[in-house]
């Protein structure tokens, strides 16, 4: 194995292992949610900052590659989506660490739980996080078969997250929850549709990766891409 191969194969784990991390956080997070676990909540919040550091460690050893090697085609395309995905996933670990600091505040209490099921609190959750790990494992597998799936999913959080807006609008109207609560609680389902366009970033930086397609705005997002041809790797 060349000594280039070996960097490659070091970065990509460096990756996987924030990737653990980050997914980690976020289930964390829903079940501090759920479960009005203040504790657990503050277990990720604490935990914040080693996401940070894997960033910055990852941000660092994808340019020094870059700048020691000149990598080109397949290679440069791996390391510039290994930059970018670990930079989305720092975002994600942002949005759990929100969603944990909401359960802190005591004022956030949220027991409520038809209202929660109206609005699909655990389903969100449970969406994102298979977003996210699906990500994983299409990345971890080299295959894109998975992109059109995942992509799809976010369709099913977006829905999610414009019903809840009325739900919470009309649960305020007729006082079923304080419109501070309402208002926070809003802001956390906000939290976790951002998680879903955040995971979508990187099903398209692993399709760029992978086939060298730029999914970004194309009207076929969520349509596999086509299996690439059997030539030589570029």
């Amino acid at each position: 194995m060349k000594h280039t191969e070996k960097e490659l194969i070091t970065l990509k784990e460096g990756v996987s292992e924030m990737w653990r991390l980050v997914l980690s956080q976020l289930e964390k997070a829903k079940q501090a949610f759920l479960n009005n676990d203040v504790e657990l909540a503050r277990e990720v919040a604490s935990r914040e900052k080693r996401v940070d550091s894997f960033e910055l460690k990852i941000d660092s050893d994808c340019e020094n590659y870059i700048a020691l090697y000149n990598p080109v085609a397949v290679d440069l395309r791996l390391v510039l989506s290994l930059i970018k995905i670990s930079i989305t996933l720092e975002r994600i670990a942002d949005f759990a660490d929100g969603i944990a600091k909401y359960v802190i505040d005591e004022s956030a209490g949220f027991d409520n739980r038809d209202l929660r099921d109206d609005l699909q609190v655990e389903t969100i959750f449970d969406t994102v996080i298979e977003m996210l790990s699906d990500s994983y494992v299409a990345l971890d597998s080299e295959n894109t078969r998975l992109s059109g799936k995942i992509l799809a999913k976010d369709e099913t959080v977006d829905e999610i997250y414009r019903n809840a807006i009325k739900i919470l609008a009309e649960a305020i109207r007729e006082k079923k929850i304080d419109p501070e609560n309402g208002i926070k609680t809003m802001l956390v389902m906000r939290k976790i549709e951002r998680i879903g366009d955040h995971c979508s970033n990187i099903v398209e930086e692993i399709v760029f990766y992978i086939d060298a397609k730029v999914l970004k705005h194309s009207k076929n997002r969520t349509s596999p891409p086509a299996p690439p041809e059997k030539t030589k790797k570029n």
